[in-house]
């Protein structure tokens, strides 16, 4: 996110029968498959998504235990959300190239909102160059996957307004009015924007695809900035970095349900990241230099894990096993293991390095990270930690876009995805 000074920078006959568990589960799974592919558009067919989620270590249950309780899960759900690939694995549909058939032709490209220039630059994630660079409104601050995957918003905070972007021909479509779009998400079941309007001190919630005004909703923090959904899409918990707080807010009433103030003097929060099991959450402060650690569900008082200087962005690797944490303040990336919920290694880039907001590629190899200070870009290998390239771009890089990358469905951001 922006500094406090933030206008200066700021998804077979007569064979033997199968026994009859089997055939419960088979059953089973191919009902989830067909309720997947009626939620989402675009699943229908799609190799990707008849694809067997990754085991859980769960313990077993019985086949009749098991059905009543996905039943109980699925009652649970946001009406109209797509039931999770798997119950214990949020980001089961971001696999390595498991791309949606909605995006089937987009070019792999890197979409870069530069804030002090007003432009988007585009990168070729193959040659590492940028191929194409767009003037759009004023101060523009993320590049944001729509829901249904067909469009990229770009927010352009002092300007007032979106400006949409085709990402299969990469045409640049005409800005729509909306009023101090500083973060953008979406509702899991896909209905409504949410307008994280910072200085407006408010949380729009818009329709989804013509972003007419359905409910404003005031807050009494300061910089309401990121966000992240519950797994059953009925909540979500919102960071305001000028007041040291947090919001839970609930979906479906569109009202904040609770907030409260972070225990540190000056905390600063940035990023939001649910765990893959749902059951975590990690919010990231550039000023506390660490991730607070907490339970969505209880909203609880959360605890700090130190990262690194100046921690701000947050992203899940392909395999749902670990989370990357970029600390702008000290160019490095700390690596936290979902498993244990420990610190497991850092990458330390090159000395005059910013990392801030990012996305992970398609095939999970390469962690894309402006250089908010710098005007860069940094490519940096998933596997060894190293930097492949770094790439320069306009003034003052922000809330960056790698897209297509795999998933069902845009919660919005810099991506997302379930």
């Amino acid at each position: 996110m922006a500094s406090p000074t933030r206008p200066s920078l700021t998804p077979p006959g007569h064979a033997r029968r199968p026994a009859p568990g089997r055939r419960r589960t088979a059953t089973r799974a191919v009902a989830a498959l067909l309720l997947c592919c009626a939620a989402v558009p675009g699943c229908a067919s799609s190799p990707e998504h008849a694809s067997h989620p990754r085991k859980s270590a769960a313990p077993h249950h019985s086949g009749r235990a098991q059905s009543a309780a996905e039943k109980a899960a699925r009652a649970r759900l946001l009406p109209g959300m797509p039931p999770p690939l798997d119950p214990h694995d949020l980001y089961a549909a971001d696999r390595p190239g498991k791309l949606s058939r909605a995006v089937k032709g987009f070019p792999s490209r890197v979409y870069v909102p530069n804030t002090l220039s007003d432009t988007v630059s585009v990168i070729d994630p193959k040659t590492y160059k940028v191929v194409r660079t767009v003037q759009v409104g004023h101060q523009p601050q993320h590049v944001v996957p729509s829901w249904d995957l067909k469009t990229l918003w770009v927010n352009n905070d002092l300007g007032n307004s979106l400006t949409p972007i085709d990402p299969r021909t990469g045409r640049v479509g005409r800005p729509v009015d909306v009023h101090d779009p500083y973060n953008l998400y979406f509702t899991p079941d896909g209905k409504y924007a949410v307008v994280m309007a910072s200085k407006d001190r408010a949380l729009v919630f818009r329709d989804a695809h013509s972003m007419r005004v359905v409910k404003s909703v005031p807050v009494t923090c300061s910089g309401v900035n990121h966000a992240d959904f519950s797994p059953d899409g009925r909540y979500f918990i919102v960071s305001c970095e000028f007041s040291s707080e947090l919001l839970k807010v609930d979906t479906a009433r569109m009202k904040v349900v609770a907030h409260q103030r972070l225990p540190l003097a000056g905390a600063m929060p940035q990023d939001v990241k649910i765990s893959p099991n749902g059951k975590t959450w990690y919010v990231a402060d550039m000023v506390a230099n660490g991730v607070w650690v907490l339970n969505g569900d209880t909203f609880d008082r959360p605890r700090l894990l130190p990262t690194g200087k100046g921690t701000h962005g947050l992203y899940v690797s392909r395999d749902s096993r670990t989370l990357y944490i970029s600390n702008r303040g000290e160019g490095t990336v700390s690596l936290l293991s979902f498993k244990t919920g420990k610190l497991t290694g850092r990458w330390r880039l090159p000395v005059g390095t910013s990392p801030d907001m990012g996305g992970v590629s398609s095939d999970g190899k390469v962690l894309w990270l402006s250089g908010r200070y710098n005007g860069e870009v940094y490519a940096i290998d998933t596997r060894t930690g190293r930097l492949r390239a770094r790439i320069p771009v306009g003034g003052g890089p922000h809330g960056l876009a790698v897209y297509p990358q795999p998933g069902r469905y845009s919660l919005g951001h810099t991506g997302i995805f379930r």
